[in-house]
């Protein structure tokens, strides 16, 4: 058999070494995750550490320090790919970003411990780990600060609700305002709920705007005959 001539105890306890620190450092990375209860947990996150791992070992012993590196290019892009798919977009909203940048960061730690580097393997598991832990304060304190609308550039959209027979007309009066309010529309919508019941939909081309011009042009909407609501969004570019 080829592996008797092939099979060196020396190489074997090399790869079972970085396998070992692959699981290990995946674990905590993974466990973290799990507490969380993301989509990609503890056992994702140790298979991406230990296939990382085990693909730069095995190119490296089949080729060297050469082969260990094309086999990480490959692994981060590969990785690119499956973190593509935990991340998902819900209108304005993206989720999954953070799960897919830590199985990248995971990939990561697998590929240090393939190449042997088991202490830089492990401070990029510290590394991913504070990110997603001592970081959580500081993300809720931003995140709870008011968006200032005079110095922000955000997506802003006025809604208004009227019905099927004046929607044409309503549509012409809120360009008109916009147009006066120098407020350029990137488009609009126009939403049939019902006969009843249309929304048109102005969406701003993304810039700094005045809250209380808008308050005024949606109230100015408001009062005209046949609209039921006017009213305006605003959120953070993606």
């Amino acid at each position: 058999m080829k592996f008797l001539h092939t099979f060196q105890l020396y190489d074997f306890l090399d790869t079972l070494v970085s396998l070992f620190t692959a699981f290990v450092f995946g674990t905590l990375i993974g466990a973290e995750r799990q507490y969380r209860q993301r989509s990609a947990g503890l056992r994702t996150n140790v298979l991406v550490s230990v296939g990382a791992a085990a693909f730069v070992d095995l190119g490296n012993h089949l080729t060297g320090t050469d082969g260990s590196v094309r086999v990480v290019a490959y692994v981060v892009s590969g990785i690119g790919f499956l973190g593509a798919g935990a991340i998902m977009k819900e209108g304005m909203n993206v989720r999954g970003l953070n799960t897919a940048a830590t199985l990248w960061a995971s990939a990561a730690v697998g590929a240090c411990a393939g190449a042997d580097l088991v202490a830089q393997s492990a401070a990029v598991t510290v590394f991913v780990l504070a990110g997603n832990t001592l970081l959580r304060p500081l993300v809720n304190a931003i995140d709870r600060i008011p968006l200032n609308v005079h110095s922000s550039e955000a997506s802003y959209e006025i809604v208004v609700t009227t019905d099927g027979l004046r929607a044409a007309e309503i549509r012409e009066a809120l360009d008109e305002r916009l147009e006066a309010a120098k407020y350029p529309v990137r488009e609009t919508e126009v939403a049939y709920r019902s006969e009843d019941n249309v929304e048109i939909i102005a969406t701003l081309v993304p810039l700094a705007v005045d809250a209380a011009e808008l308050d005024r042009v949606a109230a100015d909407l408001a009062r005209m005959p046949g609209v039921r609501h006017a009213t305006w969004n605003v959120s953070a570019l993606e």
